[in-house]
């Protein structure tokens, strides 16, 4: 299992709902400061990190994302 945190960028109040609708998003919230919202994904495979972070970025509102892998 692959353990990443993704950070969004939208002036969209409920981001983080949204991001929760993503089946591999395990916890989704909103934040203060540069990001407005954190999505934790958990995936099989490091390769699906990127997948997950395509579709973040195509949903309405978000105007950049940030990855974090998290390192065991």
């Amino acid at each position: 299992m692959v353990r990443a945190i993704i950070l969004v960028k939208s002036p969209k109040k409920l981001i983080a709902a949204r991001l929760r609708k993503i089946t591999s998003v395990s916890d989704s919230f909103p934040t203060s400061g540069q990001f407005d919202a954190v999505a934790i994904i958990d995936v099989e495979q490091l390769i699906q990190i990127k997948e997950v972070a395509n579709q973040i970025q195509k949903i309405n509102g978000v105007d950049r994302t940030e990855t974090m892998v998290e390192v065991q």
